[in-house]
């Protein structure tokens, strides 16, 4: 596809800009196939705004009469020049930016709006910008990912005894949304993890996403089991699960459906474990909001955020309407549960939910950075991530089509990532210092999910990134933000690791709202920034004092 087929204008002078934390500026805009330029030269000033289309996540125009118009760019001597009918666009943004543009012009307007609205949206995921992008000092021969699998199963000696790395699913036959290679129990061969995975949703069927060397239980993650209305049962499903445990031992399964819901889904074919045919397994239920309930809390939350006219209590009262940091609260909880299960008491843990992309994965990241000090080192909480999320199969390219602005019709869009870095963020306030990373990762996480210049992020599983060659013609985010450069940008400068658990609080005054994120674009916001960039010259200077 040629994209200038979608772009009628490509050039247009004398655009004004509005964008937060600047003043208005007046320049030239240009359009390409991937990114929106604008370029201010007035003045003596050179400054360059270059916007991702693929961030822009709703677009609304207008057109007015500039004859009697009257701004900070509107003299006597241009107010004749721009008479006539002009546009005004506001593009807001899925990083939660709104940036505005008045073009003189109506037909130049609507030229540009509308090959912005096409090229924001593109289908074909190898017509995004992530297979365009080359800079000029990385390869594409360069080593893709942080983890796999065999990685994981080859660092962890203690596994092997009792665990072994399948490649049932080589051919993504068994489970379309699984890797390859997956670790499970020595004793399941391939043809029980085949027919376990015909009573799994999707095929996901039962496998090890986490081992704790203190205790050697394990975390596995798995969907719900299709027992249906009848209550069928699969002889193979069972005995995978009672080969993680010891006879005598009893393990638990977290739902996070509530019981009622877990039990509705029987009638449409899911269901739940059965304490009969699975005697060494309890079952506690945790309910996660999750799909349009969740886009919805991120949609009001965002909106209250925007409003300048509402006094404290009308805030308050639209923070505690969106429910979010109910969310939040809730994400928290169950995920201390499970860490609490296997550390505490010494117990494997299954989690699942329905489909067991989403919240299941939440959980299951959650209780390790809870657990595991490993995983919160810099590089082990982006190998995190790219095992429980990237290779694990939650469909990116689905739920971060749209963010909090768009008016198209909800599909399958739903906020479970962001979710996860709010969680992640809350732990970093109540442990500053046992976290390696820094609250500047997190903002450029939730960046890239939803738009992005690497291939990380593309796609919803492994199946479909290796089918589009996404290893072989993108490059990686996570191996990007390990270089020096970009290293020392999202380090903890106060990281002090220690190897006890970290158990978040999860009372309401404990919880507070990311302003970092939710109010990134407002000057509060970059006063903070810029203190946290303090912080970190002290610490350097400290350093530079103690080795002389």
């Amino acid at each position: 596809m040629e994209f200038s087929e979608h772009i009628k204008t490509a050039n247009v002078e004398d655009v004004v800009l509005r964008q937060p934390l600047h003043p208005p500026s007046r320049g030239t805009l240009c359009i390409t196939g991937h990114h929106l330029l604008f370029s201010d030269r007035e003045q003596g000033r050179c400054r360059q705004v270059l916007l991702l289309l693929r961030n822009v996540d709703a677009i609304e125009k207008s057109v007015e009469n500039l004859l009697a118009h009257s701004g900070p760019f509107c003299t006597e001597g241009r107010s004749q020049r721009m008479s006539g009918s002009s546009g005004t666009i506001t593009i807001k943004c899925k990083d939660l930016r709104v940036l505005q543009l008045d073009i003189p012009g109506m037909e130049q307007c609507l030229n540009i709006a509308r090959s912005i609205e096409t090229l924001s949206c593109l289908d074909g995921v190898s017509e995004t910008y992530p297979f365009f992008y080359r800079p000029s000092d990385v390869s594409l021969q360069d080593q893709w990912g942080l983890s796999s699998p065999e990685k994981h199963y080859s660092q962890m000696r203690e596994l092997h005894d009792r665990w072994r790395l399948s490649t049932v699913n080589r051919d993504y036959r068994v489970c379309p949304s699984y890797p390859p290679a997956v670790i499970v129990p020595k004793h399941a061969g391939d043809e029980m993890l085949e027919k376990a995975a015909k009573f799994r949703q999707g095929g996901r069927f039962p496998v090890l996403c986490y081992y704790h060397r203190k205790n050697g239980m394990v975390i596995m993650r798995s969907s719900q089991p299709l027992t249906g209305a009848n209550r069928k049962r699969c002889r193979e499903d069972e005995h995978l699960l009672r080969a993680v445990i010891d006879g005598s031992d009893r393990g638990f399964i977290i739902d996070t459906r509530s019981g009622q819901q877990a039990l509705q889904a029987r009638m449409t074919g899911g269901g739940f474990e059965s304490e009969s045919c699975y005697s060494n397994w309890k079952r506690l239920h945790r309910q996660m909001e999750r799909g349009k309930a969740l886009q919805e809390s991120l949609m009001k939350l965002v909106k209250a955020c925007g409003d300048q006219s509402h006094n404290m209590d009308r805030w308050l009262s639209k923070l505690e309407n969106s429910k979010w940091l109910s969310h939040v609260q809730t994400a928290l909880s169950t995920a201390g549960l499970l860490a609490e299960c296997v550390e505490r008491d010494g117990h494997s843990v299954l989690v699942h939910g329905s489909e067991g992309t989403d919240s299941t994965l939440l959980i299951s990241t959650l209780a390790q950075l809870i657990m595991d000090p490993c995983s919160r080192t810099l590089e082990g909480f982006l190998a995190l991530l790219e095992r429980e999320w990237i290779q694990a199969g939650h469909p990116f390219q689905q739920r971060c089509a749209h963010s909090a602005y768009s008016h198209a019709r909800l599909q399958q869009e739903s906020p479970v990532f962001l979710l996860l870095l709010d969680c992640v963020w809350q732990l970093w306030c109540q442990f500053p210092l046992a976290l390696g990373f820094s609250e500047a990762l997190l903002l450029r996480l939730a960046t890239e999910a939803y738009a992005s210049d690497y291939g990380t992020f593309l796609c919803n599983s492994h199946q479909e990134r290796c089918a589009l060659g996404v290893k072989d013609n993108t490059y990686c985010l996570f191996r990007g933000l390990l270089r020096p450069r970009e290293r020392d940008s999202y380090s903890n400068p106060l990281y002090e690791p220690t190897e006890l658990a970290i158990w978040p609080s999860v009372h309401p005054q404990a919880l507070q709202l990311w302003r970092g994120f939710f109010l990134r674009w407002t000057p509060q916001v970059r006063h903070l920034e810029e203190a946290q960039e303090d912080i970190r010259n002290m610490v350097t200077e400290w350093g530079k004092l103690a080795l002389s």
